[in-house]
């Protein structure tokens, strides 16, 4: 009998695969020109054992697979390996069978090295909130073991429109309105372009079973509600296109809050001087910068020195003691932290003083 021929097993090339490999491809192409020796990602480095990492996210899910798939054609062309990390949170029966089929699919894809791991899902903070926190510390440690220098996520251009209208129900301001960021760190999202149904396709046109996730249709999940219930009738009654109009609205507001920050960290330590157990604020040149910017400055300024996230209406309870200036008391911040108006300043403390220190410039 003859050898079988490699090619006759490879998936005919159809437009959802092509869409999935080309918004890998993008990512990948997006990291510097290989430098010999410092182990930098470039489209002329090789792709033997010495070559750099890749790991994708695999749930098993129609995304994640899609994104496997792509994940092994586009990596040796760029110059890197290609691996898997599953991520069995143990929340559902026969969880751990569910992992290593995925990890059978990724193995038969040619993906190197595949790492699977199981976490302890806390419950802290509610299930989808401690789930994340799990999944996101598991894939950490793996890439940190493998030597990664990135980790692909399936998230798609539904779980970004999602993303979007779940910030606005809370209205919890620009920032969550940006949704996920193509890149962050070690991340990348490759796929914030691409439909839930072009993963699903490229899956089917590539001979691929994806798994679906039995969480994805259980009411009791918030985003669940908003991916079967809330796009549906707003395509239903708005017209289609209204999931790709959220995502342009993310992506827009991420250029507005990039500029914000960029702006923040120009002048930020100008406006800041030590004070005895915080932080202190000139008040007029906070007064002097539009609300928007005001705003933003309070919270980076709380976030960056204590680690606490302020809300809207804590962030405006703390403006007024510049804009709405009457000698009003200290206002009590999460985190123990108080912010207090100290003649020119707007001191955040975690003891109550409001002396400030000498100017250290």
């Amino acid at each position: 009998m003859a050898p079988e021929d490699p090619s006759a097993r490879r998936p005919r090339l159809t437009p959802p695969i092509a869409d999935v490999r080309r918004a890998v491809r993008s990512v990948l192409a997006s990291f510097p020109e290989p430098v010999e020796g410092n182990g930098h990602i470039g489209p002329s480095t090789g792709s033997g054992p010495e070559a750099p990492l890749v790991l994708v996210a695999l749930s098993g899910g129609a995304d994640s697979l899609a994104l496997a798939a792509a994940a092994v054609f586009e990596a040796p062309r760029a110059g890197l390996r290609a691996g898997a990390v599953i991520v069995d949170h143990g929340l559902q029966d026969a969880s751990a069978a569910v992992a290593e089929t995925a990890a059978d699919a990724a193995r038969a894809l040619g993906l190197d090295p595949v790492l699977v791991r199981r976490v302890e899902v806390a419950g802290d903070g509610g299930p989808e909130a401690s789930a994340r926190a799990a999944r996101y510390a598991a894939l950490d440690a793996a890439a940190d073991e493998a030597g990664a220098a990135l980790v692909l996520l399936g998230h798609t251009l539904d779980d970004q429109a999602e993303t979007v209208l779940l910030g606005l129900a809370r209205g919890s301001g620009a920032a969550s309105l940006a949704g996920m960021a193509p890149q962050s760190g070690r991340y990348a999202r490759p796929l914030l372009g691409i439909r839930r149904a072009t993963t699903r396709q490229a899956c089917l046109d590539a001979g691929l079973e994806p798994w679906d996730d039995p969480h994805n249709l259980d009411p009791a999940y918030t985003r669940v509600r908003v991916r079967e219930r809330v796009l549906p009738v707003l395509e239903a009654e708005l017209g289609p296109g209204v999931a790709e109009a959220l995502a342009r609205t993310a992506e827009q507001l991420r250029e507005d809050e990039q500029a914000f920050t960029s702006q923040i960290d120009e002048f930020i330590e100008e406006l800041c001087e030590p004070a005895e157990a915080g932080i202190a604020v000139s008040a007029a040149a906070l007064a002097a910068n539009p609300a928007a910017l005001r705003q933003r400055i309070i919270r980076h300024v709380v976030a960056s020195e204590f680690g606490v996230s302020l809300t809207r209406t804590q962030t405006l309870e703390v403006a007024r003691l510049v804009t709405d200036w009457h000698g009003q008391g200290p206002i009590d911040l999460p985190g123990g932290i108080r912010a207090t108006r100290a003649g020119s300043r707007i001191v955040f403390s975690t003891t109550g003083s409001t002396e400030v220190l000498p100017h250290d410039h």
